[in-house]
């Protein structure tokens, strides 16, 4: 399997790569955590002017035609600046979800908008009874006419505080943990009978509680087909997967460079710690692990197109290696800054905050441990 750019990717490295070394700077990313809505509508701007907004969506409909290892440039270079625009929500876990499962009609006026900048979406998916299992959902959508009324509660929805849209996963039949029964709809996030409760992540992002009190749509809010949208929604959940993974390995990278310039700087016994041989040790398993999670993100990247098992089992491998090696190269940063790797003034701290929260997002080590076990049988070599 060749893992090398090509000039298209090499591009798309570039551009967001001198976007958040010229203007996402830490002084700037504070700037936009104290405002309102927790991020910055001109940097979000600035994203559908590059074309970053249309990533993964096709030619047509005005997008990039990218797919995993393309999503993964991105979100590597967004991890290295801390990025805190609802990329993940709007684009990778709305969009993509939109574009499998809407007709013509709604692909054309959803999708544009997304690329375009203009509309922000949520993915509201899971419930609290749930934790990271998408399958467990209560909240119901009842036909009601040509519409439906949807009613029930969803839990950490992801920028969902700030979004015009929301994606809301509700069953249409069946029991909470049933596969079949499970619908898409667009919900205006103003809706009557939609509570959003938002607040802070730790690591700097924003979610919200939502609640759905019979709340009306109609018809053609649906997406996709009855009862049918299971398919789109782990797919678009593995794809949720990979930015993430990607992101966390843009992280870490930074974390190991900041690391390694402090450890030169600092000095103790009248020399720099660096040249103390357990620290230059210490810093080298740093950078196993980053090199451990930037290989199989890579291979995770190029698996959406093998079987779903095979797709799955990388895809959970990569993330569990996230879990594991995240947390060894935050926690060596702040061992290695020591008390400074503390305060909310050095950047490391940020970084550390995100690689570990990471791992929380979509299922942690131990869920997508259980996940492998489950496919320990699938045929590696089978794509």
């Amino acid at each position: 399997m060749d893992f090398k750019l090509n000039d298209e990717q090499r591009m798309l490295e570039e551009t967001v790569g001198r976007l958040v070394r010229d203007t996402y700077t830490f002084d700037t990313r504070n700037k936009i955590l104290e405002s309102d809505q927790g991020f910055s509508a001109d940097m979000w701007n600035q994203f559908a002017e590059l074309g970053l907004l249309g990533v993964p969506f096709s030619e047509e409909a005005g997008g990039f035609n990218g797919g995993g290892p393309e999503l993964m440039v991105v979100a590597e270079g967004f991890g290295r600046g801390l990025v805190v625009e609802p990329y993940l929500a709007t684009v990778v876990l709305s969009g993509t979800l939109i574009d499998k499962l809407g007709n013509d009609a709604q692909k054309e006026q959803w999708v544009a908008a997304i690329i375009g900048g203009e509309t922000r979406f949520a993915l509201a998916a899971y419930e609290p009874q749930g934790r990271y299992d998408h399958t467990v959902v209560d909240t119901s959508a009842k036909k009601d006419g040509d519409g439906y009324v949807l009613s029930g509660e969803k839990a950490v929805v992801l920028h969902g505080d700030s979004a015009d849209q929301l994606v809301v996963i509700a069953r249409t039949a069946g029991n909470a943990g049933d596969r079949d029964g499970l619908s898409a709809f667009i919900v205006p996030a103003d809706a009557d009978g939609v509570t959003r409760k938002g607040y802070a992540t730790i690591d700097g992002l924003r979610a919200a509680e939502i609640t759905l009190s019979n709340v009306k749509v109609d018809g053609d809010a649906l997406l996709g087909e009855e009862g049918q949208a299971i398919d789109a929604l782990e797919a678009t959940l593995d794809l949720a997967l990979i930015t993430l993974c990607a992101e966390a390995s843009g992280a870490m990278e930074v974390a190991c460079d900041q690391t390694l310039d402090y450890i030169k700087e600092r000095q103790q016994f009248g020399v720099p710690i660096g040249k103390f041989q357990a620290l230059q040790h210490r810093m080298v398993e740093m950078r196993m692990e980053l090199e451990k999670v930037r290989s199989i993100t890579m291979l995770a990247a190029c698996s959406l197109d093998a079987p779903a098992d095979l797709r799955k089992k990388r895809i959970s491998a990569a993330k569990a290696q996230v879990g594991k090696s995240g947390r060894k190269v935050a926690e060596e940063a702040i061992q290695l800054f020591g008390g400074m790797g503390m305060m909310e003034e050095t950047p490391v701290s940020h970084y550390a905050k995100r690689i570990v929260m990471i791992d929380h997002w979509f299922g942690d080590r131990e869920y997508h441990l259980g996940v492998l076990e489950t496919l320990i049988d699938v045929d590696d070599h089978a794509a």
